[in-house]
């Protein structure tokens, strides 16, 4: 009698882990395409430039050639910018400060257009040297280091002395060189801390030289990076170095 029963425990415990093993076997029924496909949110329509460098339909224009309207004397915050306009182009006039837009932003595409002075004087970071400073603070560097040796993570292009560019896509004095930016802000807590910091990714005339970067904090010419909180959108700047590099064509899409 015990061995019938022995006998009928262990087949039915081999007929459940049949039963197991042929449901682990079984293949799913196939997924329609519908499942994994979606309808909303619908992207909004963006007509683009009438070329690559022209600012699409949703872009805020800060610089077209005609008027300095959309900034002001970063001294101040309200004066106006002291810099000039020659044949369209926006030159840095030397000893009139930075300037900055009187529009704060935060998460933005940026799309800035410079070229240093042909006429060659210094070398290093005395050499067409400006500077365009995300939320007025986060420096992309803009400088003449075509052929001209400096720091590499002072040189163009880089997120001034954090990250040097991958590439240097750089075009002699003169020429037109081409940012293209994408931001992300930093965010804050309540008390201050950062929580997720500012990441920028940079194409230097259709290169890529900046991969989404993560930065250290704001871009100090001397010591340690350090984050301070600050509002969730500020205003961009250019920075007045003392040398007559020229901008044109500078437009933003907000994120």
């Amino acid at each position: 009698m015990k061995k019938t029963i022995l006998a009928l425990v262990l087949t039915a415990g081999a007929l459940t882990v049949s039963s197991l093993a042929n449901a682990q076997e079984k293949t799913p029924p196939p997924m329609k395409p519908e499942a994994t496909e979606f309808y909303t949110p619908v992207p909004p329509k963006v007509t683009p430039g009438a070329n690559n460098t022209a600012p699409p339909s949703d872009a805020i224009v800060l610089f077209d050639g005609t008027n300095l309207d959309a900034f002001v004397s970063a001294k101040d915050g309200s004066s106006p910018a002291g810099w000039t306009i020659e044949n369209g182009e926006l030159v840095v006039t030397k000893g009139k400060g930075d300037i900055q837009s009187k529009m704060p932003f935060g998460d933005a595409q940026y799309h800035v257009e410079w070229s240093a002075p042909t006429e060659i004087v210094g070398e290093g970071q005395g050499r067409g040297n400006s500077g365009f400073f995300l939320m007025g603070v986060y420096e992309v560097q803009v400088l003449d280091s075509y052929e001209s040796k400096t720091y590499t993570n002072g040189q163009a292009g880089s997120i001034y002395k954090q990250h040097p560019p991958l590439a240097m896509a750089l075009r002699p004095a003169g020429e037109w060189n081409y940012y293209d930016i994408i931001f992300t802000a930093p965010r804050f807590n309540k008390d201050g801390i950062v929580t997720s910091p500012a990441t920028v990714t940079l194409l230097m005339n259709g290169v890529l030289v900046q991969n989404n970067v993560i930065l250290k904090g704001p871009t100090e010419y001397i010591g340690i990076p350090n984050y301070k909180a600050h509002p969730e959108k500020l205003a961009i700047k250019l920075q007045d170095h003392g040398n007559p590099v020229r901008f044109r064509n500078i437009w933003v899409r907000e994120l």
